[in-house]
Formats: C-alpha cells, sequence, structure tokens
C-alpha cells in the first residue's frame, strides 16, 4: 500500500500514520522527522532547512524532492509507505508523479484530515516532541504517561521553535494557500479520501482503515505519467 496524507498540521496525521505503518508492515515517512534528522547532524541539507523551518516556511521543492527520492530507496519502503506530509504544493505532487514513475510504481490512495482551525490552534499550542525518538504528545489529546517525559526513552520532551503562536498561524496560512488546492489535484484522479479528524484517535483509525480498504488492490492512475489520467470524485 502506497498512501499520502494531507491535512494541516495539528490534525493528527503523525498519529495515524505511525498506527496504520505498524498495522500493514510499512513505514511511515514524516518529511518533518526526516528534516529535524538532518538539522540534528549538521548536514548540508540541514543546514539549509534549519532557519526555514524555525520561520515556518516550507522548504524548497529540489531539497525535498531529493529526501523523498533517497528515502524511497531503500528497502523498507519497496512494499509500500505512508507519505505524511509530503506533498506540500502542486510543484511537490508533480515532482513526486515523476519519482514514482522513477520507481515504476503508482500511489494506491491520498487521505485528506480536516479539522476546524480552532481545533488545530488548541492542539498546536499543547503539542509536545521527544528530541531523542521524535515521538509526538499533546498535553490534552494524547499526554505522556509521566509528566514531561517521553514514554519511550525517558527523555525530557520539549515544545518545538515552530509551535509558537505566530509560526502556528503561519504555518495554517500556508497551507490554506499552497497545500490545500491539492485536495482537487488528487479528486481529480479519483484517489482523494476525507477523514474526520476531531473524532477519537482509534475511530479516526477506523474511519481511516475501511476508507483504505476498498482501495488497497485497485490499480492507481496516481504517479504514472504514462497513461492518461481519468477523472472522478472520493
Amino acid at each position: 500500500m502506497r498512501v499520502i496524507f494531507l491535512g494541516p498540521q495539528g490534525v493528527g496525521k503523525g498519529t495515524q500514520a505511525a498506527l496504520l505503518g505498524a498495522r500493514f508492515g510499512i513505514p511511515a515517512l514524516s518529511t518533518g522527522e526526516m528534516l529535524r534528522s538532518e538539522v540534528k547532524r549538521k548536514t548540508e541539507i540541514g543546514q539549509k532547512a534549519d532557519a526555514i523551518m524555525k520561520r515556518g516556511d516550507l522548504v524548497p521543492d529540489d531539497v525535498m524532492l531529493a529526501l523523498i527520492r533517497s528515502r524511497l530507496s531503500e528497502a523498507d519502503a519497496r512494499s509500500g509507505f505512508i507519505l505524511d506530509g509530503f506533498p506540500r504544493t502542486p510543484a511537490q505532487a508533480e515532482g513526486l508523479d515523476g519519482t514514482l514513475a522513477h520507481f515504476d510504481t503508482q500511489l494506491n490512495a491520498v487521505v485528506l484530515f480536516k479539522a476546524p482551525r480552532e481545533v488545530l490552534l488548541a492542539r498546536l499550542s499543547g503539542r509536545r516532541t521527544c528530541p531523542k525518538c521524535g515521538a509526538n504528545y499533546n498535553l490534552e489529546t494524547h499526554p505522556p504517561k509521566a509528566q514531561g517525559v517521553c514514554d519511550h526513552d525517558g527523555t525530557r520532551l520539549v515544545h518545538r521553535a515552530d509551535d509558537t503562536p505566530e509560526a502556528i498561524n503561519h504555518r495554517l496560512e500556508l497551507y490554506e494557500r499552497q497545500t490545500a488546492p491539492l485536495a482537487e489535484y488528487y479528486r481529480k484522479r479519483g484517489q482523494l479520501r476525507e477523514i474526520d479528524g476531531t473524532r477519537p484517535i482509534d475511530a479516526v483509525q477506523q474511519a481511516l482503515v475501511d476508507a483504505l480498504d476498498s482501495q488497497r488492490q485497485a490499480p492507481s492512475t496516481v504517479g504514472a505519467h504514462r497513461t492518461p489520467q481519468g477523472s472522478g470524485s472520493a
């Protein structure tokens, strides 16, 4: 199964990607985590991306596509993957089409998670992250078992620099302008499925599995430049 998760920051894509990946034995690929790893290791890509991410801006397409192509070439992604946080613009979507064609593969589905802005703001302001393993928590909806520390490794949780109120509002505005149009891009290809991201985690996961179940074995035209594209709606 090869799936893209779309939706604004704070809607729960990362949590659902981790659950779905564990269920089907495929990697959940968070571009945010990949970039933060590059920043931590002080690679050339990481140095370029660091200041951009702190402002809440989007990392340039060529950098993102290079990251994605490299990651999809790894062995664990060959049988399937979940892309969480990519693509974010129509140009990136077209670049991803080319990358998938390079690997002679196609997408099975694109899932759009939806939630009102006030819910997203509340979730993002309460988000905490483990700097060691990358696990995400929320003080209200998904708190750690022990206050302030990661369930997995006991590391002190941090409030990310890009989760300030200013950066949150900036990212949500960028999403509306640049990423929201992707829903129509994939809807025209008959691949889009919409999920209510305000429901409890287990309910969202079940709705996601139900939405994908009928798609898993169906052929897809997304990501293939070599055949004409059809149209349809979710």
